[in-house]
């Protein structure tokens, strides 16, 4: 689940931090950075949780109304399709989720005014009044409508960015990221898994982490390095000028390029330009963009660089 993107965004910031604490020690900037990674994980059983505590407050309100001095004919006969809904009472039962949720406890109790909220603009949406015009909907179905859901009403939903960057400052750069994966993960799932069905791990493999902790080391132990190949290549600049994360991004870009040899030059360039246009300055893609295609074709021509 943790990419290479969000694995050089979270180096960039770390080692930002570096260069701002006077105390530094490599091995606690590895585990803060291991931290961060746990933390975006955290944000993924979170936003599962989300579709379960909004059909919990569903299905509490269903039994308020039935309960009433004077309950009307359809407080008596609510439409029950969110809470018989098949695919959320798979995800509730789910083996991994209780696992993690056992072992690093979340709610969503605090902000349990947005959850009603949302539960209201679920309850008015087109897409609520579809799927309850559906007589008997099948596991599809169910599983269909909160992939919608999620879809229309939580990915890249302002108030919940707001509330997440309040819960953690390490979930406002992943929430997007992590949006796309639960909705991949909804697509995943399969009835025929019952309890059991597989979420995504924390990394795709073990060689994602391994990748994460050299590149970090590459990055701190080599800096006079890459900081010489950068401030050659910025010759018609006043060094000491250069936005600091413009120089902390070609940092970590050029210790990509040079240690990394099974990824693309390409890749490396295109991942970090993009970084560059959205954590620093306008004008830093194009900046960027240049020194970095001046060192990487340098090191193809003498050789440095070994790859495409």
């Amino acid at each position: 689940m943790i990419n290479r993107n969000l694995i050089r965004i979270r180096i960039v910031q770390i080692v930002y931090a570096w260069y701002q604490n006077s105390n530094n020690n490599l091995k606690n900037a590895e585990k803060e950075l291991l931290q961060g990674f746990q933390k975006s994980y955290d944000l993924y059983f979170y936003l599962l949780l989300l579709m379960v505590k909004i059909t919990d407050l569903y299905e509490e309100r269903v039994e308020m109304k039935k309960n009433k001095f004077l309950p009307t004919e359809e407080d008596l006969n609510p439409n029950t399709h969110l809470i018989e809904n098949k695919f959320i009472k798979q995800l509730r039962t789910n083996k991994t989720l209780n696992k993690y949720l056992s072992e690093r406890p979340m709610s969503w109790d605090e902000n349990e005014t947005f959850v009603k909220n949302l539960l209201d603009t679920i309850l008015g949406s087109e897409e609520y009044k579809n799927y309850t015009g559906n007589v008997s909907p099948t596991y599809a179905d169910d599983k269909d409508f909160w992939r919608k859901i999620f879809k229309q009403y939580i990915y890249l939903n302002d108030e919940l960015d707001d509330i997440l960057e309040d819960e953690s400052i390490f979930w406002n750069d992943d929430v997007e990221t992590v949006e796309t994966f639960v909705l991949k993960t909804i697509k995943q799932f399969s009835e025929q898994n019952g309890d059991n069905q597989p979420l995504l791990p924390m990394f795709k493999d073990e060689e994602d982490k391994q990748f994460a902790l050299k590149l970090l080391d590459e990055t701190i132990l080599n800096e006079k390095k890459y900081r010489e190949l950068i401030e050659k290549h910025t010759q018609k600049w006043d060094f000491d000028r250069i936005a600091f994360m413009d120089m902390i991004i070609m940092q970590v870009a050029v210790a990509e390029l040079y240690t990394c040899e099974s990824i693309p030059t390409s890749v490396t360039l295109n991942e970090f330009i993009d970084i560059a246009k959205s954590y620093s300055t306008p004008k830093s893609g194009t900046f960027v963009n240049g020194i970095l295609d001046a060192i990487a074709n340098e090191a193809k021509k003498e050789h440095i660089i070994l790859k495409n």
